[in-house]
């Protein structure tokens, strides 16, 4: 039954009984084909959803492992995070499940790829360092690089030179375009005696702990008593829950880079469990 569950692992509970009693003199039913299953291991679940990764960019990914191999907590510790994230007014799971042991999350047949999408709802930029969570900017339109040349001057540049008046940080933001335009990267320049742009190479969200923020807050919008009805309400509700994270969540996220580091050098530039 194991083989029949490796060949298809979308394969619903009556498929596989169905497979399964092709030929055989004694049929089964689909109570006993769920019992059988779980005695082999394996368990219906939704599966890991991952970025499709070309191989251009996992040479880049592996590229920015190696290069940061060696790098320590405390030169992690320098680093402050950015990123953009839609929080959405009604939430969907998904339907997929598969079938799959409780090691196999990361098994290639157990995965599904990702694209990123659009939708209605709330944008907010934020950003946060070892030392401190810092701003949650709400975004009211689709970020240009006006828009985010203002947060770059009005945010980023009074956290960089606060958080590390040696002009030791780095400043880790991902290639979207409007990060990229010619204005930012002038103005960046302008100010490279402050702190230093950390080149970052695409689909790495594995390696970007801010991701995981992006997560708690997710997870604390599903919790509330009361879900808001509205996209006033929505973000008011994101910048409570965001500044209200606790200091030993993204100080513990800090600590993992190492380690995640390491994760793509063993996947040699492939996607991590992370």
């Amino acid at each position: 039954m194991g083989l029949l569950i490796q060949a298809d692992r979308r394969a619903t509970l009556t498929e596989i009984t169905t497979r399964y009693n092709r030929g055989m003199q004694q049929s089964i039913c689909e109570p006993t084909t769920r019992t059988t299953l779980r005695l082999i291991g394996y368990n219906s679940r939704r599966p890991h959803r991952v970025p499709l990764i070309s191989t251009t960019n996992r040479k880049k990914r592996l590229q920015f492992a190696r290069t940061h191999q060696n790098w320590t907590v405390e030169d992690w510790k320098n680093v402050a995070w950015s990123d953009e994230s839609r929080f959405l007014l009604r939430h969907s799971d998904g339907r997929v499940r598969i079938w799959r042991k409780q090691n196999e999350n990361m098994d290639p047949s157990c995965l599904v790829t990702t694209v990123q999408a659009g939708g209605g709802g709330v944008m907010v930029w934020g950003m946060f360092s070892w030392h401190t969570l810092g701003p949650l900017v709400p975004i009211g339109h689709r970020l240009n690089a006006t828009a985010y040349l203002s947060i770059v001057s009005d945010h980023v540049h009074p956290f960089m030179t606060t958080m590390y008046p040696s002009s030791d940080g780095y400043f880790r933001q991902d290639n979207a375009p409007c990060h990229k335009a010619r204005i930012i990267s002038n103005w960046f320049l302008e100010h490279d005696n402050e702190f230093t742009v950390l080149k970052w190479p695409p689909q790495t969200p594995d390696l970007n702990p801010i991701e995981h923020l992006w997560d708690v807050v997710e997870q604390e919008l599903r919790a509330l008593d009361v879900h808001p009805t509205n996209l006033h309400q929505l973000q008011d509700a994101i910048l409570s829950i965001w500044a209200n994270i606790f200091k030993e969540c993204f100080q513990h996220l800090v600590e993992s880079m190492p380690r995640r580091i390491k994760a793509v050098l063993k996947a040699k530039g492939g996607q991590t469990q992370y």
